[in-house]
């Protein structure tokens, strides 16, 4: 596919810089990718999962969330590892499937952290005026602004060790938060003034699938978007000090990870919360800990959150900003976006990203139903586009790789179980696309979604062949 074109119009190598600078430790790596997935989805988002497929139902549905990232994450080790690339994903597309392919992924993938840097923005002012009302909104959303710019300006260590930081307490809450709802299970710690056993009740007293077993697959989506974020492996890549060490190391911790912190959380909340009550007036993890006594919870939680808003403004400028540079160093953009500062930053593509962040924040407050419906739309499925185009790449990889002669067994990190793996990666990735088809609320990310994935690759065909 497009190998024609990709011939005439590749780089060499040797005109190319395969990374910047290598200054990411292994635990920088390993709470980046974590602090990636763990957001407001985690947070805020997840009792509309457990409302829409109940109890038992989100479970599976987050089990099958968590196997899918895992299997994707597989793939990307091998990718990673054998060509650590600044802005790894649309290089490997671009190489290994074709060059039109490559930036749409690449487009696709800035996009998604673009629109979440407006509406994380956007959050962290209206939590901040929870405690501060006669401060407006905008001047909060400012200061973040800056502060993460600034963080992600000074230099790759300044982010990664901030990114280190913000990762850290939301771990620490998420696991206080499993090991107090275990008490509270067990009749240790009281519940709603009640001291005794609440035990696994929810799990049944409505049905196994109060609303079926259809909203286990509606919910897909959903899931895999509170997934989105452990690829940022690939992005690090990179840019970390040995990534035939740390990359391999981060992947297999990735699935035990998404275990604990996401199935043991919605575990706790599941058992404590009715269905009925999840997903309709705020955070399960508030409710959750209201109930159990715990002095200030709401502020305890906002905290958290804001924590986690800024961690995922931080991670989103770094992904943008490298997905830019990527594309100007392939040759797609002008020269101007690979320049970089003596730190060896590219700061005017980080400059575009936030500009692009602040567009996305001025259309959610002006064309909430139009712009940013469309632009939210697009970002939701455009992960799992992403995922899917990593799936294929690591296929073809291999394929190349054996057919140029060179032995398998020189490959420092091996995809397990090759083709089964990638192909199960690809196949579930699209299955999740396709089934948002019967969820009339997530249909119209399709309507949005579709067009402009064939505007991305056919308008890059167009100009490929004008130049």
């Amino acid at each position: 596919m497009e190998q024609s074109n990709q011939k005439k119009s590749e780089y060499s190598n040797e005109k190319k810089e395969k990374n910047l600078s290598r200054t990411m430790s292994d635990r920088h790596v390993l709470m980046i990718s974590l602090g990636g997935v763990i957001g407001t989805g985690l947070f805020l988002s997840s009792g509309y999962t457990i409302h829409q497929a109940g109890p038992l139902g989100t479970l599976i549905a987050y089990g099958i969330g968590a196997i899918l990232v895992y299997l994707v994450m597989l793939c990307l080790g091998e990718l990673s590892v054998a060509m650590p690339y600044t802005g790894a994903f649309h290089v490997y597309a671009k190489k290994y499937i074709g060059e039109h392919t490559g930036f749409t992924v690449a487009i696709l993938y800035w996009l998604t952290w673009t629109i979440a840097l407006g509406s994380e923005f956007t959050a962290s002012g209206l939590i901040m005026q929870q405690w501060f009302p006669h401060v407006p909104t905008w001047v909060w959303s400012l200061f973040f602004i800056v502060l993460i710019f600034s963080l992600n300006a000074l230099s790759v260590r300044w982010f990664a060790e901030a990114e280190f930081w913000f990762s850290s307490i939301k771990v620490v809450a998420i696991i206080l938060f499993i090991i107090i709802g275990g008490l509270v299970i067990l009749g240790i710690l009281p519940f709603n003034g009640v001291r005794g056993g609440i035990g696994l009740s929810h799990f049944y007293d409505h049905g196994w699938f109060p609303n079926g077993f259809s909203g286990v697959f509606t919910t897909m989506l959903t899931v895999n978007f509170a997934f989105s974020g452990t690829e940022l492996i690939g992005i690090t890549a990179g840019e970390t000090i040995n990534p035939e060490k740390t990359i391999p190391h981060a992947i297999h911790a990735s699935l035990w990870r998404l275990i604990l912190f996401f199935i043991g959380s919605m575990f706790v909340m599941s058992a404590l919360i009715s269905y009925h009550q999840a997903g309709v007036s705020q955070s399960p993890f508030v409710l959750v800990l209201n109930e159990v006594g715990i002095p200030y919870a709401g502020d305890i939680m906002n905290f958290v959150v804001l924590t986690a808003i800024m961690s995922a403004a931080n991670s989103g400028l770094y992904a943008s900003t490298r997905m830019l540079w990527s594309l100007s160093n392939e040759g797609t953009l002008p020269p101007l976006f690979k320049k970089t500062t003596q730190k060896k930053v590219p700061l005017f593509a980080m400059a575009v990203s936030m500009v692009g962040g602040l567009f996305a924040l001025f259309s959610s407050i002006y064309a909430p139903g139009s712009v940013y419906l469309a632009l939210v739309s697009i970002s939701g499925l455009a992960v799992v586009l992403v995922w899917m185009a990593i799936a294929l790449s690591e296929i073809n990889f291999r394929k190349s790789y054996l057919k140029e002669g060179k032995a398998l067994a020189d490959l420092k990190f091996k995809t397990p179980a090759y083709p089964i793996v990638p192909w199960l990666a690809f196949t579930l990735s699209g299955l999740s696309c396709l089934l948002i088809w019967f969820d009339p609320s997530q249909r119209i990310a399709l309507y949005y979604t579709i067009p402009f994935v064939l505007l991305c690759y056919v308008g890059h065909a167009w100009y490929q062949k004008r130049h």
